[in-house]
């Protein structure tokens, strides 16, 4: 079960190890590009591909759904990248129903974990396989995996690792369960725990009171997608790749940008500037700052 990119290496490596896959879960096609025209998900264009039957339903509760699933008996449910279940449906299995989730559970429990650890400075993430229970991201952990965050990661290089980490690690789990080689192991509740909640585009604007730090590790982590963003010439300026730089003597308040219109774009924080090294205007294209400003201005 499951529908972004992130979801299709844990099927391609089940099916190509000579798993049974049985049948692929996934969400209805959507509209999408300019002309609005109906288009599968990445796990249902994979599982096309190797031929394996498709269920898009629009209510996992639906008496019809529950019945062709059932019509399937499957040992064991994947879920990665997928909508929250349904006891009926998670409890359906023999031996139950696992998720792979993109943190070191029970840290950033939630929909955005990979975005969150970046925004929070994390030097360490990592992704985990457990079995689902009605709580969400609480259920016993089968395994875990470490993944360091490098210094520059964007959100979007670090989905490309752990997106490739997670299907090993669902291979792992599967193997293992087939074996009964594993153990199931109680989440840690005992300390902090972070927290990993939907983001939407009206929390991603770039808040430059804070410290250059903080807002470096925003902007990274929400690059490419959602981006974070800011007010320039009153339009709409998304960041997606930018450099922090030490504190200097500007007279620029948080908030306020010096560029010289030809090469660079620094915008104050509460303690430093930002470079901007690649940006898009509201209604133009994405592209490096020295292109940028061959066809734009800014006025400071």
């Amino acid at each position: 079960m499951g529908t972004p990119d992130f979801a299709v290496p844990s099927l391609k490596v089940m099916v190509n190890k000579g798993l049974d896959v049985v049948a692929v879960i996934t969400a209805p096609d959507r509209p999408k590009g300019r002309g609005q025209k109906l288009a599968a998900s990445p796990v249902k264009e994979a599982a096309v591909k190797y031929g394996l039957p498709v269920l898009q339903p629009t209510n996992l509760k639906d008496t019809d759904f529950i019945q062709e699933l059932k019509s399937y008996k499957a040992d064991l449910q994947v879920v990665v990248a997928f909508r929250m279940l349904p006891e009926v449906v998670w409890n359906m299995p023999s031996i139950g129903t696992f998720n792979l989730h993109a943190s070191l559970l029970p840290q950033y429990r939630g929909a955005a974990p990979i975005n969150w650890a970046i925004i929070n400075g994390e030097k360490e993430t990592g992704v985990t396989t457990f079995f689902l229970k009605q709580e969400i991201d609480t259920g016993k952990i089968i395994f875990q995996e470490q993944e360091p965050i490098h210094q520059d990661d964007t959100v979007g290089e670090l989905y490309a690792r752990l997106m490739d980490k997670g299907g090993k690690l669902v291979l792992k789990t599967v193997q293992a369960i087939k074996e009964g080689d594993y153990s199931e192991i109680e989440q840690d509740e005992s300390g902090i725990l972070k927290k990993a909640p939907k983001i939407f585009r009206e929390t991603c604007q770039i808040d430059w009171s804070k410290p250059t730090d903080q807002v470096y590790n925003f902007i990274r982590g929400l690059s490419p997608y959602p981006a974070a963003w800011t007010i320039v010439n009153e339009l709409n300026l998304k960041l997606f790749k930018v450099k922090p730089l030490p504190s200097n003597n500007s007279a620029l308040t948080p908030g306020q940008f010096n560029t010289d219109n030809k090469s660079f774009l620094h915008f104050r924080t509460a303690n430093g500037l930002i470079d901007v090294q690649e940006l898009q205007l509201q209604g133009r294209k994405r592209m490096p700052i020295d292109k940028f400003f061959r066809g734009n201005k800014l006025d400071p």
